[in-house]
């Protein structure tokens, strides 16, 4: 299990109101031993001016998952994870909908970690694939 911490998803949900990733109507819908899955829909919140969703939500909706991802491997007390580096290769146009991102880890240290986020539309179509790099720094 890669996941020191396992929350519900209550709780994952609730951490984070009030902030773009509530604005974006993002939801985690399941964590599982080593992946956490979000939806996010395609709405005016979420498209760019051609009516297709903006490759820079896809990159919210993965950093989220990322992020969220490698804070539940480290002791929360001493530690902390910062983003280093995200990137997103955008396949397929979404233009109504939820797209569901799922992240899994690639490579899980003691000072970087690496996740893989995909991103699927309704039919189970991969539209985006990220990758992001955690740097894990001590709390000062």
């Amino acid at each position: 299990m890669v996941f020191k911490r396992k929350p519900s998803l209550e709780e994952l949900n609730n951490q984070s109101l009030n902030t773009m990733v509530s604005h974006l109507g993002i939801f985690f819908i399941d964590i599982s031993e080593n992946s956490i899955s979000a939806t996010m829909p395609v709405d005016e919140r979420t498209k760019q001016p051609m009516g297709l969703l903006h490759g820079g939500a896809n990159v919210v909706l993965a950093e989220t998952l990322g992020s969220i991802a490698s804070s539940l491997t480290i002791d929360i007390g001493k530690k902390a994870c910062v983003g280093l580096e995200i990137n997103a290769n955008h396949i397929k146009a979404v233009r109504s909908g939820l797209v569901t991102g799922t992240t899994t880890p690639i490579h899980i240290g003691q000072s970087t970690q690496i996740w893989e986020i995909k991103i699927t539309n309704d039919k189970g179509q991969l539209s985006c694939i990220s990758r992001i790099t955690m740097a894990i720094i001590d709390k000062k």
